[in-house]
């Protein structure tokens, strides 16, 4: 029940963050005395609306998303009645018609910005010393070992770890490998990779007192540490994660302003990871096939928001409300970025035309050549089609995929 909780609240949380969309884009243009006609929630029938002043505000049948009516929006636009015409939106100055096409995606950023100050406002940050960087190598103890480089939970085909083989338990510190000094967890998987798979020998802690064992460490195949998409090679494994030492927390409380600074990074360094994620994108599409096929689905391939509320599901049943709060701030952002592409349906592509038309008039004007006027968005209708063809496609993949291999949190 609560996976199915957790679907319908991603899937009410991301119809809310379209609509307040396009309710960005209609408090601009009513604030810069643009006409707007129709604000809705959905597509297809009317089941209710109401009018306030000029605007009809409503909901329809398909709750798949909202939208919102300009008058004018281009020069070809041929519902505007005589006496709106100094309204109309492609008459306005291009620095008003940017910002009206970009309060979309300024929308979406500051959902964004909210989720990630909200969270770590609430759920504090993560504590320094249970950082695997600087905390000690205490471990949890593992059942088996996943030979094969793959995110997943171990059955009963998969070889006992060595940590289990040997006896360790949860809570031991391990202090050295081969006589190399562990002190923290990292220094711990650092060390275990740097050593050929085989016999060697350990030092732990448990109970105040120091022991030695001798241990074998199993082959498996892991892709680099410092490359986590680069081809997995052959290298050690003893069986553990990290465990947070005693007594310590694995998140502090921050204050306001603390939270304020911790986002703006957060929101910096998200940023960067979607620019290189849409890079990657015509290499999943591969990917995507594969998983249709019955191929095992990269955890790294995209995913539609059927397969964002699913997440959403897992992280509800689970408890994970962090994550599922990662994957709504995560799903804006990119929302918001991508919406602003140079590209004709996106926000981005009327922006983009309106600068080219400024910019063209401001050439045309120095060089004593006649304005050459607006952009005919007639003529751009087939390149409008196959961005629409060539992202419906994509969508169509990723929601196939989604539904037939979806992408699940590991356990």
């Amino acid at each position: 029940m609560a996976y199915v909780v957790g679907i319908a609240l991603f899937a009410l949380a991301i119809l809310i963050s379209v609509c307040l969309h396009e309710a960005g884009h209609m408090v601009t243009a009513k604030a810069f005395g643009m006409k707007v006609t129709r604000y809705f929630v959905g597509f297809g029938p009317t089941l209710w609306s109401f009018r306030r002043g000029e605007t009809e505000y409503g909901v329809k049948a398909i709750p798949a998303g909202g939208f919102v009516k300009i008058v004018g929006m281009t020069p070809q636009d041929d519902d505007v009645a005589p006496e709106d015409e100094p309204r109309a939106m492609w008459r306005q100055p291009v620095w008003k018609r940017t910002l009206v096409m970009a309060a979309g995606s300024v929308t979406h950023f500051l959902l964004a910005f909210l989720i990630v100050f909200g969270v770590i406002l609430v759920m504090g940050k993560q504590n320094p010393e249970a950082s695997p960087d600087t905390a000690a190598a205490y471990v949890t103890i593992s059942p088996c070992v996943i030979v094969a480089n793959e995110d997943r939970d171990c059955t009963t085909a998969d070889p006992k770890s060595p940590a289990v083989q040997a006896g360790l338990r949860d809570g031991d510190r391990i202090v050295a490998l081969n006589g190399v000094s562990t002190p923290t967890y990292t220094d711990l998987v650092k060390a275990i990779r740097s050593t050929t798979p085989g016999p060697v020998q350990l030092s732990y802690e448990r109970d105040g007192a120091t022991r030695t064992m001798d241990i074998t460490l199993a082959a498996v195949q892991r892709a680099p540490l410092d490359s986590p998409d680069g081809d997995a090679t052959t290298t050690s494994a003893l069986g553990v994660t990290n465990k947070l030492p005693p007594g310590v927390s694995e998140t502090v409380s921050v204050g306001p302003g603390e939270a304020v600074s911790l986002s703006g990074r957060a929101m910096k360094d998200s940023v960067a990871n979607v620019f290189v994620a849409m890079k990657k994108f015509p290499e999943k599409v591969p990917k995507l096939f594969a998983a249709l096929s019955g191929e095992e689905r990269d955890q790294q391939t995209p995913i539609s928001v059927v397969g964002a509320s699913r997440l959403g599901g897992e992280t509800v049943e689970r408890g994970l409300w962090s994550v599922f709060f990662g994957i709504l701030f995560g799903l804006n952002l990119f929302v918001g970025i991508f919406n602003l592409l140079p590209l004709l349906p996106l926000d981005g592509g009327h922006i983009a035309i309106a600068w080219f038309e400024k910019v063209r008039s401001w050439i045309y004007a120095r060089i004593g050549r006649r304005d050459p006027g607006r952009v005919d968005y007639m003529k751009l209708m087939p390149i409008t089609y196959a961005v629409i063809l060539i992202f419906g496609g994509f969508t169509l993949l990723t929601v196939a995929a989604d539904i037939v291999n979806p992408i699940t949190l590991p356990r």
